[in-house]
């Protein structure tokens, strides 16, 4: 999974599709990430210690990665992440559509 915390993602499919946002969380063992105010859903909260007021709260739920592609900024489209190595032997993660890396 070549998509982290912090990159900008577009939805392909689904009832979200079209919608940007940025990862919130990944979770890589079950394909899985957050994406900011994508698959949203609502939660009805007691009051707690932690929570006084209690009521609904809406929060983000996990989608499926294969259903989302990185975003490239300068290219204005989605694209695949690819990993490349460098002459010094570090390895980067550059957009396929233009090579140009990601700065995530």
């Amino acid at each position: 999974m070549y998509i982290r915390k912090g990159d900008t993602v577009v939805v392909i499919t689904g009832k979200y599709k079209g919608s940007k946002g940025r990862v919130l969380r990944t979770m890589p063992s079950e394909d899985r990430l957050i994406v900011e105010g994508v698959n949203m859903m609502k939660r009805h909260t007691r009051p707690s210690q932690r929570n006084q007021q209690g009521g609904i709260v809406e929060r983000e739920r996990p989608i499926h990665v294969s259903n989302v592609m990185a975003w490239c900024e300068a290219a204005g489209k989605p694209s695949k992440i690819q990993m490349k190595r460098l002459e010094d032997g570090t390895r980067v993660r550059v957009f396929k559509v233009n090579g140009e890396n990601v700065s995530g």
